[in-house]
This record gives structure tokens, sequence and C-alpha cells, in this order.
């Protein structure tokens, strides 16, 4: 009876703790959303959106945030490209001609993980080394390579919980068959896969387009929209930060007002992944 007790206790405290925990992260995010409508809707206009700043970025009372935001579209868009061509090659070798091989396949999801949790900083560092080994001038394309090292480890693990999903049969039953283990890859693997997959670039879309210190060093600043992968660009949550620590209000109310374009767009490609993830699902069910 006493036993019994205890353990409706326990469950009953851990009930509450986590009730507690649920709330808090709640209430912390509708605490941030708050902050940043309150402060930025009404600097929030058409004329923000749509035009490039004017007098100066930094102190400028004129102008808007366009460049910003086509420079982290540009930045997000090429560095997302650029590691889906290497992520995908990579996660279905791992599942398809290293399943056997536990031991190694382990050591390499335990490098990934590793490489997931080092500090964007350390990654704009790493960048801007490179940059200056190769005598690259701050630009997109450094911006790119720099995002680009970024997220390939986390989108080689979103793709490779998804394929470790799949069953070994699958695979067993296509080899048999006489495919070879690359047409088994791209063919069943990757078709199985194709929602999770999507889900994992948008993922990583969405990491890159709101990273701000792996590009601190490397892809630059500047008042125009770049035309050339050579050219400075600027980034939103760049924009922001420089923003904040404008002494004019204006210029930080408008800082308010960048984060709301950022947190939409962000907003936009979660809800894109949950839509496509759906409709990928339900078309991979009916096949």
């Amino acid at each position: 009876m006493r036993h019994l007790k205890i353990k409706q206790f326990e469950e009953s405290f851990f009930r509450v703790i986590m009730f507690l925990s649920t709330l808090l992260i709640v209430l912390t995010l509708f605490l941030i959303i708050f902050t940043i409508l309150y402060k930025g809707l009404p600097s929030l206009s058409w004329e923000m959106i749509s035009q490039v700043p004017k007098g100066g970025f930094y102190f400028g009372k004129e102008g808007g945030i366009l460049n910003a935001i086509i420079g982290s579209l540009y930045l997000s868009f090429g560095a997302t490209i650029i590691a889906m061509i290497i992520s995908l090659p990579v996660a279905l070798f791992i599942n398809i001609h290293l399943v056997k091989r536990k031991k190694l396949v382990n050591a390499i999801r335990f490098i990934l993980d590793l490489l997931w949790g080092v500090p964007s900083i350390v990654y704009g560092a790493f960048g801007f080394a490179v940059m200056i080994y190769f005598g690259l001038r701050t630009s997109l394309l450094a911006g790119m390579i720099t995002l680009t090292f970024l997220i390939i480890p986390i989108m080689i693990r979103s793709m490779d919980e998804v394929l470790k999903t799949i069953p070994i049969g699958l695979m067993e039953a296509s080899l048999s068959l006489g495919s070879t283990r690359s047409e088994t890859a791209y063919k069943i693997f990757f078709k199985q896969s194709l929602p999770g997959i999507i889900t994992a670039i948008l993922l990583s879309f969405g990491r890159a387009i709101g990273d701000a210190a792996s590009v601190l060093f490397t892809t630059g600043y500047t008042d125009n929209i770049p035309t050339s992968i050579s050219q400075p660009a600027a980034t939103l949550p760049l924009s922001i930060f420089f923003q904040l620590t404008s002494p004019i209000p204006e210029v930080q109310n408008r800082a308010y007002a960048s984060a709301i374009v950022l947190t939409f767009i962000i907003l936009l490609i979660s809800i894109s992944s949950r839509f496509l993830f759906n409709k990928f699902n339900k078309h991979n069910i009916k096949s």
C-alpha cells in the first residue's frame, strides 16, 4: 500500500513538473512574439519591405530592408542547394552501403552529432580562415560556403533518421531481384523517404536563414542588392543586430519590424514543411 502511494506521488509530481515546463515554454514563446509585434508592427510597412536603405543602413531613418530580405534568400537558397547535393548521397550511402558496418556508422553519426552541436560562430571563424587562405573577399559566395558547412551535419542527420525507419527487408528484397545498391538507394529508399527528406531540407533552410554568427565575418554587409556571388550581401539577422545598436529610436524599431519579417519567413517554412510532408506521405501510402 505504501509503495503504491509513493508511485502515485511520483506520477503526480512529474506530471506537475511536465505541465509547468510546457507552460513556461509556451509563455516564453508568446512573450517573445508579443514583444516583437508590439515594438515592430508600428514600423512595419510596405515601403520598408520594398525599399533598400537610404542614407546609410545603420543610422539612416529612411528606406527599408529589401536588400537584407533578398540577401538572406540568396544566401540560404544557395547554401541549402549545395548542402543537399552533398548530404543526400552521404545519407543514402550510410544506410545502404554501410548498413552492416555498425561501428563505422555509429562513429560517423557521432561525429555528425558533434558537428551539429558546434556553435555557429565557430563555423564563421572557420569560414573566415578558409576565405583568407584562398584569398576570397567578403561575399555571397563566402557566406554560402560557410553556411553550407553549418547545415550539412543537420541535413545529413535529419535525412539519416528518416532513412533508418525504412525496413531493412525492403533493401534485401530489392537486391534479391537484381537491383544494385545505387538503384535501391535512389529508386526505392529515396522515394520512400521523400517526405522526411523534404522536411530535412526545409528545416536546414530555416536554420540557414536565421543564423547570424556564421556569416558575420564572411558575407559582409551592403545597402545594395547583390547582383553576383562575388559581391557582399546583407542578411536579416545581421540587419536586426546592427539596427538594434543604433542610437536612433526609429532605426531600433525597424529592427523589431525586421524580426517580424524573419519570423514570418521561418513560420512559412515550418508550415510548408508540414504541408509537403503530409502531401507526399499520403502519396507514398496510396502508392
